[in-house]
């Protein structure tokens, strides 16, 4: 590294920049004077093969340590969890802020998943849900997100990470800009199939119709949780703002524009969310739309005293949508034991702490 340039680097006050916020123009500012082909090394190292630039051996050894100083990790362990015979892993990261994200890692037999974070925190309320009990600190950079999966798909290996779910800490449709800029980094340098991302959001009707407009077919999956308007408020509160006539004609705009299929995530909740009543609305909203429906059994939540539907229960309503014809799954409920439910491991490891790596 002959000298440094000038790096312009999109970051956030008070935070240093991390590798995966840099640009490729920033890298090359950043290698100005090193042959293209430096540059190309390291981007596909970064990229391709998730490595730190200590572990990029084609480097000379002086470059990599310059580098290793120069693009710092934003990402720092500050409790990783196991579950499931280490099928799941689940980590809290500490930014260099001190706030706190998580990740999820879910191996399956026949793929790999990870679930990532858009946000610290989360602004949207919903009451079941133990990030939105916390509020919204911040939006996350897109090299926050990117590394998300880079970490992920390292702890993978030998198998392949295919998958990509924005379904951790925040409304991803609330942080779009930096959440579309990360889905173009994965689908166009780590090597990610558009097709294999699916973006959730509560609902918010801006960000599902810049979506539908968008290139690459990725997925939607709306978080609906109650298909009429009363109940939906009470554990959705965007609802007040976007009700479900505005939601659901935004979703019909989407299928048209991105002929891609909908997916509506509902969380089963005793005696609130899980009788036939709620399965005929739900029905009725998801018919027209050729919508698939994802059965989450509500994973436990401090704050929220409420229970999760037995599983007799979730067989039952699940039952009940496959005989209105609607096509209805029961998803697979990861990591209970580790505070899976998402916010539950970063409330639990909230506030500043020197990372630990631990696993408990």
């Amino acid at each position: 590294m002959r000298h440094h340039g000038h790096m312009v680097i999109a970051r956030q006050s008070g935070l240093l920049p991390s590798r995966y916020d840099m640009t490729r123009a920033d890298l090359e500012a950043l290698l100005a004077g090193e042959p293209r082909y430096r540059i190309d090394q390291v981007w596909r190292g970064l990229h391709e093969r998730g490595q730190d630039p200590a572990a990029m051996t084609d480097l000379p050894l002086a470059l990599r340590e310059q580098l290793e100083e120069a693009l710092p990790p934003a990402l720092h362990p500050a409790l990783e969890r196991e579950s499931d015979g280490g099928e799941t892993v689940k980590w809290s990261w500490s930014l260099g802020d001190g706030n706190r994200v998580e990740t999820v890692l879910m191996r399956y037999r026949d793929r790999v998943t990870v679930c990532i974070s858009s946000q610290a925190g989360c602004g949207m309320g919903c009451v079941f849900c133990a990030t939105g009990q916390g509020g919204l600190t911040r939006q996350l950079t897109t090299g926050e997100i990117v590394e998300q999966v880079i970490r992920a798909r390292r702890r993978a290996e030998p198998r392949r990470l295919g998958n990509v779910v924005f379904m951790g800490m925040g409304e991803p449709m609330a942080n779009y800009a930096r959440v579309w800029a990360a889905v173009e980094r994965l689908h166009g340098d780590v090597g990610i199939s558009a097709r294999k991302i699916t973006i959730s959001t509560v609902g918010l009707v801006p960000g599902i119709r810049k979506l539908a407009s968008e290139t690459l077919p990725v997925n939607l999956a709306v978080s609906l949780h109650a298909a009429n308007d009363e109940l939906r408020t009470r554990l959705v509160p965007p609802n007040r703002r976007y009700p479900l006539a505005v939601l659901l004609q935004a979703c019909r705009e989407y299928v048209q524009l991105s002929g891609r299929r909908l997916s509506f995530e509902w969380a089963l909740i005793a005696g609130v969310n899980d009788r036939s009543s709620d399965a005929g609305e739900l029905a009725a909203a998801a018919l027209p739309l050729h919508a698939h429906v994802n059965l989450i059994p509500l994973n436990p939540t401090p704050g929220y005293l409420a229970r999760g539907t037995p599983a007799a229960g979730v067989r039952a309503f699940r039952d009940r949508l496959l005989a209105l014809g609607v096509n209805a799954t029961i998803r697979d409920n990861r990591g209970t034991d580790i505070d899976a439910a998402c916010g539950q491991l970063a409330a639990r490891t909230a506030g500043p702490a020197t990372p630990t790596g631990e696993t408990p």
